[in-house]
């Protein structure tokens, strides 16, 4: 989802997109309307495919059906938005709902409406069990799952004949397959991306797939964990330093890049997400997808969970507006329109029920593959209040564990000690 596994990152200048802010939150205005701010991000890469377009039609139909009220959405890059939010918040102007990419900080704050102060038990209670455990603090549901994605590795089909190889199910067979495509003169035999664009997703991936992560067994933070360490090394040892991973070092390599690598025909194998797979389709790609190899020191090639992201919806305490903001989410996760804007972005919906009725979803087997996915999935910790900063920290320097001359031990080791700094600031 971003994390960032999905968003754009267009400015809003150019798209044009900025709305006006109003210094009051969900308070009547001289015409008596009672006015909802929403600060979202934008989904969209153009004008063509900005979130506004969504944004208009939810809202005029919500406020046809609520009558006195109104809602003012303003639009940020995804660049942008947590920082904004955050600046909006510091200066007591926080908007009444955000979409954006964390929210156990506000939560700890005591910033932010519980859901069970805002939804009906049915509609709390319809979030995917893996996502409502990521948006909960203490077992109370702050962030409310807006859309989401989960990780699947593709291969090029066309590529993989060519090299005579086979779909992986381990980290050897990874390794061989990839072998097999350089010898075939592919460019990137399997893309990379650890640059500071995604870091932190692809590293996580890797690290779920050898029983390691982000998260300790009992809150925190244990990432130089011995499966982690030894996660790092397999690939410096075995993909890196051998050259199947391409001309660019994986530290410089960007998610964005891998990806348009990728639908040019030059990557073999890299993981991906539900909209990639909707552009390579477009283009008239072949693409196989599977679940990420496990490492063979695994028992018998046991099942790891699959890495997830969401982005979240959040509501801000404001005297007098927790009423419109109930309204407003419950009509917002109502199964049509969350299922209209993830069908737009080629996401998923973040609820049992849309799930289960979404149109994309059952006219495309591989998005049922990875809802299926997403279902089992381990999600960054975002319950953890440092992680904003904290998967800042991963993303600018994971990357370097897998350097020529680097110690992966002493890598993870200098990530730990500078995430832990960070969880202890007040």
């Amino acid at each position: 989802m971003r994390p960032r596994l999905f968003g754009a990152t267009a400015s809003v200048a150019a798209l044009g997109l900025l709305g006006s802010l109003v210094t009051s939150c969900g308070s009547s205005g001289s015409d008596g309307e009672t006015t909802l701010r929403l600060v979202a991000a934008e989904y969209g890469t153009s004008p063509a495919t900005s979130s506004k377009a969504y944004w208009d039609k939810l809202t005029a139909a919500f406020t046809a059906a609520h009558p006195g009220s109104k809602v003012e959405v303003t639009l940020y890059p995804w660049a942008d938005v947590d920082r904004e939010v955050t600046r909006l918040v510091k200066e007591g102007n926080a908007p009444d709902v955000a979409l954006m990419g964390a929210y156990s900080d506000f939560a700890a704050q005591g910033r932010l409406y519980a859901a069970s102060e805002l939804l009906s038990i049915k509609a709390e209670a319809n979030f995917l069990p893996p996502l409502a455990e990521a948006g909960s603090v203490d077992n109370t549901l702050y962030g409310l799952p807006f859309v989401a994605s989960s990780r699947l590795l593709f291969y090029n089909e066309t590529l993989f004949d060519k090299a005579g190889a086979e779909p992986p199910e381990t980290w050897e067979e990874l390794e061989d397959a990839a072998k097999a495509l350089k010898e075939e003169g592919v460019l990137y035999p399997y893309a990379l991306p650890l640059g500071p664009e995604e870091a932190h997703a692809e590293a996580l991936i890797w690290e779920l797939s050898n029983g390691g992560g982000y998260a300790g067994i009992s809150g925190g933070y244990n990432i130089a964990s011995e499966q982690n360490t030894q996660t790092f090394r397999w690939i410096k040892n075995n993909l890196v330093a051998p050259g199947l991973t391409g001309p660019v070092p994986p530290a410089e390599l960007n998610r964005q890049d891998a990806f348009a690598a990728f639908l040019r025909g030059q990557v073999g194998m890299l993981n991906g997400y539900p909209s990639l797979l909707h552009e390579a389709r477009a283009k008239g790609m072949k693409v196989g997808t599977i679940s990420m190899p496990v490492s063979d020191t695994l028992k018998d090639g046991q099942p790891m969970p699959s890495a997830g992201v969401a982005d979240w919806m959040m509501a801000f305490k404001r005297d007098g507006n927790r009423q419109l903001v109930g309204d407003f989410l419950e009509f917002v996760y109502e199964d049509k329109n969350l299922s209209e804007f993830a069908g737009r972005y080629h996401l998923l919906p973040s609820t049992v029920s849309a799930s289960q009725t979404s149109k994309a979803v059952a006219g495309d087997p591989s998005a049922a593959l990875f809802l299926n996915a997403l279902r089992n999935a381990e999600l960054y910790p975002v319950n953890e209040p440092s992680w904003l900063q904290a998967s800042d920290t991963i993303k600018r320097n994971i990357g370097k564990a897998v350097e020529p001359s680097a110690d992966p031990k002493a890598v993870l080791e200098g990530i730990a000690r500078e995430v832990q700094d960070i969880a202890k600031q007040p």
